[in-house]
């Protein structure tokens, strides 16, 4: 049964209580805190969706064939819902949802040999990884493939957040976003069917691996010890990547492709 936390008739601290596993339901007994981080928490994965979805959208015209083209328009369709599902939540704490779509530009990018900070880019959250551009189907592919895998580490953390309604939201995302990553692997082992395909495959894994590995930052820091006892987060970063790394070699491995 969830324990909800009820301020008139508190017996322990608030930190003690989201220890313990305690959920929260409302933006009315969010401490300052706590909502600010989980503002960025939740910021961080509507940016890096809308960009996710706003960078695939130029890979639908170098689709090979009508699945690969109904799978991209899947995707790029996909990740702007899940945006706007987490944005409703957003919208509770006073963030403008109409205006969002328009505080930056989703589409833009870097040069593709630039490497950036880790760290968020100003007010716009999204995952350093979403920065970089793609460059051919194959490299879509591969980097929708790799990216797929962290996200379901990310979103294990999420679905699992001491706030109620956006762990919820996330839990009704995720199966879709897994979908997204088999598509992409589904893509992938066309691609490596014949030497060319696989070679392209082979460089934009060596592109795109390290990039990706940035997105669960740091092994350990103060900052997950403080989501951590907020009920944000449950595993660190160290562990998160560990268990990418693992799947994303035994997913590749099965394909001839080594990381």
């Amino acid at each position: 049964m969830t324990n909800e936390f009820e301020p008139a008739g508190e017996t322990a601290p608030l930190g003690d209580y989201l220890a313990r596993g305690g959920k929260l339901t409302s933006p009315d007994n969010v401490p300052p805190r706590y909502r600010g981080e989980l503002l960025r928490m939740m910021s961080s994965f509507v940016d890096s969706e809308l960009a996710g979805s706003a960078g695939f959208a130029g890979a639908i015209n170098w689709a090979p064939g009508i699945k690969e083209r109904i799978a991209a328009s899947r995707i790029v369709l996909e990740k702007a819902d899940h945006a706007e599902r987490v944005l409703d939540v957003m919208e509770e704490f006073g963030t403008d949802k109409s205006r969002y779509n328009s505080v930056h530009d989703w589409a833009a990018r870097t040069d593709r040999e630039v490497r950036l900070d880790p760290e968020r880019q100003g007010l716009d959250m999204r995952l350093s990884v979403f920065n970089y551009p793609l460059e051919s189907w194959t490299d879509a592919v591969v980097m929708n493939v790799l990216m797929g895998l962290a996200t379901m580490q990310h979103l294990s953390e999420m679905e699992r957040a001491s706030y109620a309604p956006f762990a919820e939201q996330i839990r009704d995302i995720a199966p879709r976003e897994r979908r997204h990553m088999e598509l992409g692997l589904e893509g992938l082992e066309r691609i490596v069917s014949d030497d060319a395909g696989r070679e392209a495959a082979r460089a934009s894994v060596a592109y795109w691996h390290p990039r990706v590995e940035e997105t669960f930052g740091p092994d350990a820091s103060d900052r997950y010890e403080r989501l951590r006892q907020m009920g944000l987060r449950h595993r660190s970063g160290g562990e998160l990547r560990r268990a990418w790394r693992d799947e994303a070699q035994s997913r590749l491995a099965a394909l001839g492709l080594d990381i």
